[in-house]
């Protein structure tokens, strides 16, 4: 598999706190239309602000936009590529001929800001003009994370699904022949996994703790299918039992593997995520919670031993359901300041539901295809490890977090209790996930 860079990754680990600042083909035939009154079919030019800077990424929507253009030669694309979603917001905001008529954006937790501040506008009428079942034609988390309370403002275009990485040569000298599906399995192979070395280790079978990059609390709690509002909007955090069984398992790994502190310290020791010396490259973790990215990543640095990739694995409890995981991806939509609403429309649907558009970017930018009809297109090139993650997408159990008025607040809320809870600053955990339910009721209500 070609290097999967980490421009995309890294920029999405970074836009939870951005966030905070900012207020099949056949399925997919039709006219577009609804909501809008200009006439795609005549001459026509609109903006395309994308969120891409690396050189194979701008290649990839370049070669994108000339596939729409040449099925739509009247209309042109202006692309801009590297927008932040801070320059989209406040572009959002003030319109004029040089906005955006489309945009795309890594941060799925700004959804609920763009839908209920009217910053994009609801694509349901489009979808509904052109005969596409937006049910039938991406996947359940996907359709999930790109609308809020009925308003779809986005579309999904590509998206990440995050599995498990494992050193196959470890896993063989430890003694253990498969990757665990279980939580249960995992601890036990995580333990056996580990070396010690004094007061640190040769070989840690697995970082826990929620610093450790990709193993934050929505990645971890997604495996427990949890619901994270309840039917009227309150956070759910202290009485669906799923949180505090994911809350108990990490922090129980965090204590068997040697407790934070010294995890800490030898984390601190680690090469950075985004670089050859990335603890899995090396060898120094045994087994990596990780998206679609880390395997081109991993194969680049050339490793002395042999990589799996599997799904992360399950509770106890739900072992029928292994296979799952947690899904987030890149979104499209259109500004409401677009006086080309319908000629807009062509280009995301052109983007985000024509197969082969769609399975040709994959390809491009080795990002999971977001349609369930490219997740089975033969055009698809990848190395066979990567279909782990295309039947996460897949997936009807995967999960995903939904959206909110205020973004990503209440996942940066429970982000810090967990930080806090791994560390033992807080030790009732039934206690604090009722405060942190609370602060989270508390600053969504300041929002709306």
């Amino acid at each position: 598999m070609p290097t999967a860079l980490p421009e995309r990754a890294r920029k999405a680990a970074l836009a939870l706190s951005a966030s905070l600042a900012l207020l099949a083909a056949a399925a997919c035939t039709g006219q577009s239309g609804a909501g809008a009154s200009d006439d795609p079919s005549k001459e026509t030019t609109i903006n395309f602000w994308h969120a891409w800077s690396a050189p194979n990424e701008v290649e990839a929507v370049r070669a994108l936009v000339a596939g729409f253009e040449k099925a739509h030669p009247n209309i042109h694309v202006n692309v801009v590529g590297n927008m932040t979603d801070d320059k989209i917001n406040q572009a959002l905001r003030t319109g004029g001929t040089k906005a955006p008529d489309v945009i795309s954006s890594f941060t799925t937790n700004n959804v609920g800001k763009f839908c209920s501040s009217g910053a994009l506008i609801d694509l349901n009428p489009f979808f509904h003009k052109a005969g596409i079942d937006p049910q039938r034609t991406f996947p359940k988390a996907m359709n999930e994370y790109t609308q809020f309370q009925g308003n779809r403002c986005a579309v999904p275009l590509l998206g990440d699904a995050y599995g498990l990485y494992y050193n196959k040569t470890a896993f063989a000298k430890a003694g253990i022949t498969a990757p665990p599906k279980t939580w249960s399995e995992f601890e036990a192979d995580a333990r056996k996994l580990t070396v010690r070395q004094g007061d640190t280790y040769r070989q840690l079978g697995f970082m826990p703790n929620y610093h450790g990059w990709e193993s934050t609390t929505e990645h971890y709690l997604g495996q427990f299918s949890p619901t994270y509002f309840d039917r009227n909007g309150k956070s759910n955090l202290a009485e669906d039992p799923a949180f505090e069984k994911g809350f108990t398992l990490q922090k129980r790994l965090v204590d068997a593997l040697g407790g934070f502190a010294r995890l800490e310290r030898f984390r601190a020791t680690l090469g950075d995520e985004w670089g050859p010396k990335h603890p899995f490259h090396t060898g120094q973790v045994a087994m990596q919670l990780d998206g679609e990215w880390r395997l081109g990543m991993a194969l680049d640095a050339k490793p002395d031993f042999e990589i799996g990739v599997a799904p992360l694995p399950v509770p106890d409890d739900q072992a029928t359901q292994y296979g799952k995981g947690y899904i987030t991806g890149t979104i499209a939509g259109i500004a409401a300041t677009s006086t080309h609403r319908n000629a807009a429309w062509e280009l995301v649907k052109y983007m985000t539901c024509d197969t082969d558009a769609v399975v040709g970017f994959s390809n491009a930018i080795h990002n999971v295809p977001s349609t369930l009809a490219a997740l089975k297109s033969p055009k698809l090139h990848y190395d066979p490890r990567f279909k782990t993650f295309l039947d996460i997408a897949a997936n009807p159990a995967s999960t995903t977090t939904p959206a909110s008025v205020n973004g990503g607040q209440y996942l940066v809320t429970i982000q810090q209790f967990g930080y806090d809870y791994e560390s033992g600053k807080v030790t009732d955990l039934k206690a604090g996930l009722r405060r942190t339910a609370e602060q989270i009721d508390t600053d969504i209500a300041q929002a709306q």
